[in-house]
C-alpha cells in the first residue's frame, strides 16, 4: 500500500505534465490539484508504511526518487511555462543540483554509511512543495510573487541541508578504500 502511493506520485507526473501545458485557468487549477494529489501521497506513504509496518528499502528507496522527480518536472514545467523567471531560475536550478549532489553522496557511500534524513531536511521538502504549489496557482501578481520568496527561502533550506550532508558523509569519503 504505502509503495503504491510512492508510485501514484510517480505516475501523476504525467498527467500533470500534459494539463501544464494546455491553456486556460481550468487546466491550471487541474495541474495545481495533481501536483497537491501527489504531494500528499509523500505525506501519507510514510505513514502508512509505518502504521501497516510496510517499511522496506524500497520504500526508502523510492520515496526520495519520487520526490526528486516531482520536484525536477515541476521546475521545469514552471520554467518552460514562464512562471519562473529571469534570476530566480537560479533557486530551481540551486534545488536541482543539490538534490543531485546529495544523491551522489548517497550512492558513493552505498554499503558504508547512511546519510538519515534530517529533520530539517523533511522541513524542506515541504519549503519545496508549498513554494511550488503558490507558483501553481493560476492568479499571478501577488501569487506569484509569495512563491518566488518562498521559492528562495526552500532554495536557501537546500543548500544548507546540502551541506549538512556533504559535512556528515566526508569523513567516510577520506577514508582509504
Amino acid at each position: 500500500m504505502a509503495n503504491a502511493l510512492t508510485l501514484l506520485r510517480i505516475f501523476l507526473i504525467v498527467p500533470f505534465t500534459a494539463v501544464m501545458f494546455a491553456p486556460g485557468d481550468p487546466a491550471q487549477w487541474t495541474a495545481l490539484l495533481l501536483f497537491l494529489a501527489a504531494g500528499a501521497t509523500d505525506f501519507l506513504d510514510g505513514r502508512v508504511a509505518r502504521a501497516r509496518g510496510e517499511t522496506s528499502r524500497l520504500g526508502a528507496m523510492l520515496d526520495p526518487i519520487a520526490d526528486k522527480l516531482l520536484t525536477t518536472a515541476a521546475l521545469f514545467l514552471l520554467v518552460m511555462t514562464g512562471e519562473l523567471y529571469g534570476i530566480h531560475i537560479l533557486a530551481g536550478l540551486s534545488i536541482l543540483l543539490r538534490e543531485i549532489w546529495v544523491a551522489g553522496l548517497r550512492e558513493a557511500l552505498a554499503g558504508r554509511s547512511v546519510l538519515a534524513v534530517s529533520p530539517l531536511a523533511k522541513v524542506k521538502t515541504t519549503a519545496q512543495f508549498v513554494a511550488i504549489a503558490v507558483l501553481l496557482v493560476p492568479w499571478g501578481g501577488t501569487m506569484v510573487a509569495l512563491g518566488l520568496v518562498l521559492l528562495w527561502i526552500a532554495a536557501a533550506l537546500t543548500l544548507f541541508t546540502g551541506y549538512q550532508y556533504t559535512r556528515a558523509a566526508l569523513p567516510v569519503l577520506q577514508e582509504k578504500p
